[in-house]
């Protein structure tokens, strides 16, 4: 799950970390009482939506103010200008895509003189199964592109769990970014306060970009990111009061309600399958016989009808997919019970596209008797080799 970065401010804020003052504003007309709160003579304005690139996107809409998602205001009514022209506009940065986030909220916060930006980002490395630090000199740019084109100058370490975190590990990260003096001691308080918010609000990603040292050589966090472990929310009501349920595909969020693991892709063949391996596994088997998946579905081992029913309509709910391929192999998922939900879910929404099934393991005899009695346009597949052919086929063709 992730946060709005005034969300993610909040947070570290309330773990001792410096960030700037400043006010979430939802509508245009509290922009002015808002920006009014805060000391000049500069103010930030920044539209708050779950994607980078803010500063460098645009707005679909031609009569939009501001060229971008992160603007500069040099007094109280220009920055509540600003704010107006952003909210409810849609803003397209590269992480975004063509289609671009609506713009709901907006974060007014005092400016800051910047000497240096740089970039730190504590994440969870899966091949250690460790706390990493990633760190660089390079701060305000994208790190894929620092990492694409000057490597050396981004250093990663990670935090064995056995000893924890020390101040060694501050003062590491102290002198790759070049800090001197004061300033050593800042970053290292920086660090252990960073490490425990990350661990005990189970954290799968917290990037600072950039950490900016001031002309007074103080250094602040003046962009935060944080994405939690969905895994673990349970633990964080806090945390789960934050989600912002406007900035998720709706079709994920209806899956969540139904605990399916639904990923929404570009493609055209909607998914359906039991297993995470196993849905890669179809996904990668579309994609050789020449055509794209629309989605990853995982819908359990042990899926009631219900939950098939509910799967299959939220496939059918996206109007890119042009044809469907349900692929299980019954081991706890029971191959009759997958047909019943593919019957009730047809006769509930209509069948639109071509549908290929494919079933495997327990009960598949009577999974395919209930398929075959069913009086459904539905086209039966012996093997994965054999469904992807065919479905890649009934959309091409």
């Amino acid at each position: 799950m992730n946060i709005h970065e005034y969300q993610a401010k909040q947070l570290l804020k309330s773990y001792g970390c410096p960030v700037s003052n400043g006010r979430v504003v939802l509508k245009a007309e509290e922009a002015k009482t808002a920006a009014g709160e805060l000391d000049g003579p500069l103010w930030v304005v920044k539209a708050q939506i779950h994607a980078g690139g803010r500063g460098k996107g645009h707005f679909k809409e031609p009569e939009a103010g501001p060229k971008g998602g992160v603007r500069l205001a040099k007094s109280v009514e220009e920055a509540a200008e600003l704010a107006r022209q952003m909210l409810g506009r849609t803003l397209i940065t590269h992480q975004t895509g063509p289609a671009g986030k609506q713009v709901n909220r907006v974060y007014i916060e005092e400016g800051s003189d910047i000497a240096r930006e740089l970039y730190l980002a504590l994440l969870i490395d899966r091949k250690t199964s460790r706390v990493s630090f990633v760190v660089s000199t390079e701060g305000g740019m994208d790190i894929e592109e620092v990492a694409a084109h000057t490597p050396e100058k981004i250093l990663s370490f990670s935090v064995d769990p056995a000893t924890g975190l020390s101040d060694f590990h501050g003062r590491r990260v102290a002198f790759a970014l070049g800090l001197q003096g004061g300033q050593v001691k800042q970053c290292v308080a920086l660090i252990r306060n960073l490490y425990k918010a990350f661990i005990e609000k189970d954290m799968e990603m917290l990037e600072i970009n950039p950490l900016i040292v001031t002309p007074e050589g103080n250094i602040k966090v003046l962009d935060a990111k944080l994405g939690f472990d969905n895994n673990a929310l349970y633990r964080h009501p806090d945390i789960q009061d934050l989600r912002d349920t406007t900035e998720e595909d709706p079709k994920e969020l209806e899956a969540s309600r139904f605990d399916l693991n639904y990923i929404a892709l570009d493609g055209e063949i909607g998914c359906m399958v039991n297993g995470a391996g196993l849905a890669m596994a179809t996904m990668d088997i579309i994609k050789l016989y020449g055509s794209n998946p629309a989605n990853f579905l995982d819908v359990g081992g042990g899926a009631t009808r219900e939950k098939v029913t509910e799967a299959f309509k939220i496939i059918t709910s996206d109007p890119n997919v042009k044809g469907i391929l349900v692929n299980i192999f019954g081991g706890i998922m029971r191959c009759d019970i997958i047909a019943e939900g593919i019957i009730a879910a047809v006769k509930e929404v209509g069948l639109k596209v071509p549908l290929v099934v494919r079933l495997e393991g327990t009960n598949v005899a009577l999974g395919k008797e209930i398929i075959a009695n069913s009086g459904l346009n539905v086209i039966a597949a012996d093997d994965l080799g054999d469904a992807a052919q065919k479905i890649v086929k009934a959309v091409k063709g």
